[in-house]
C-alpha cells in the first residue's frame, strides 16, 4: 500500500513540473523504479526451484540480470534484476517465472532428435486463406490449437484486433508478431539451391530449430543438387 502511495503522489510531481526539466526527467526514473519494486512484490521469489521441466523443456533458473532479454511467451521484456526468469537448455526458450504454467509449446529440441530433416523448397508459400487467416504457430494459442493472435494485414474476424502477418522464410507460413519476432536466419533451401547464404526473416520456432540443427550432417549435397558442384569452386575443392 505505502509503494501505492508513493507511486501515485510521484505521478503528482511528474504532472506538477515543468515539462522537459531535470527534476521531471529524474520523477520519471523514480517513478519506473518504484513501479519495478512493486512488481517484483507480485512475482515469485527468490524460493523458486532452480530446475522445472515443462513439456520437454529443461527450465533452469537465471543468475544473469541482464534487462536486454524477452520473454517468448508473452513477449514482454524480462527485467532480470528484480524478476525471476528461466531458460531452456535444449531449445534456449526464455520466460518469466509467471510465464512457465502458460508455456504451451514442447521443445524444439525433441523435433531436432526424431525429425533432423530441413524444408528444401524455397519458402513454400500456400497464402494465408489456407491458414484461416490465423497464425501457423499451432501450440501457442488454446482450445482448438490455434494461435489466440488473428494473424494480419487481413480483416478483424470475429471483432478481433488485425495485426501484422509476418511470413517466415523458411516454412513459407504467416506468423503473428508474437511467434515471429523477424529474427534472421540463412535458409537451408536458399543456400542448396541458389548458393544464397543472406539472412531471411523467420519465425521463432523456425529460428530455434535451424540454430539446434546447423551443426547436424543431414544434408546429401550431391543428391539435392548435383549441379552446384559445376559452379562452386569450394565444393569441387572440397569433394
Amino acid at each position: 500500500q505505502q509503494l501505492r502511495q508513493a507511486i501515485e503522489e510521484c505521478k503528482r510531481v511528474i504532472l506538477a513540473l515543468p515539462e522537459h526539466s531535470e527534476r521531471q526527467k529524474d520523477a520519471v526514473v523514480r517513478l519506473i523504479h518504484l513501479r519495478l519494486k512493486l512488481q517484483e512484490l507480485k512475482d515469485p521469489g527468490e524460493d523458486e526451484p532452480n530446475i522445472r521441466v515443462v513439456l520437454e523443456h529443461r527450465f533452469y533458473k537465471e543468475k544473469s540480470k541482464s534487462v536486454k532479454q524477452m520473454c517468448d511467451k508473452c513477449s514482454t521484456i524480462i527485467w532480470g534484476l528484480i524478476q525471476t526468469w528461466y531458460t531452456c537448455t535444449g531449445c534456449y526458450y526464455r520466460c518469466h517465472s509467471k510465464c512457465l504454467p502458460l508455456v504451451s509449446k514442447p521443445c524444439v529440441r525433441a523435433k531436432v532428435s526424431h525429425q533432423a530433416e530441413y524444408q528444401l523448397s524455397i519458402c513454400p508459400e500456400s497464402g494465408l486463406d489456407s491458414q484461416d487467416y490465423r497464425c501457423a504457430e499451432v501450440w501457442c494459442g488454446a482450445g482448438a490449437g490455434m494461435c489466440a493472435n488473428t494473424c494480419a494485414n487481413v480483416c478483424a474476424i470475429a471483432g478481433g484486433v488485425p495485426s501484422e502477418a509476418r511470413q517466415c522464410d523458411y516454412t513459407g507460413l504467416y506468423y503473428c508478431s508474437s511467434c515471429h519476432w523477424n529474427d534472421l536466419a540463412v535458409v537451408p533451401a536458399r543456400a542448396i539451391h541458389n548458393w544464397d547464404f543472406e539472412p531471411r526473416k523467420v519465425s521463432r520456432c523456425s529460428m530455434r530449430y535451424l540454430a539446434l540443427m546447423v551443426s547436424r550432417p543431414v544434408l546429401k549435397l550431391r543428391e539435392i543438387n548435383p549441379l552446384l558442384f559445376n559452379y562452386v569452386e569450394e565444393l569441387v575443392e572440397i569433394r
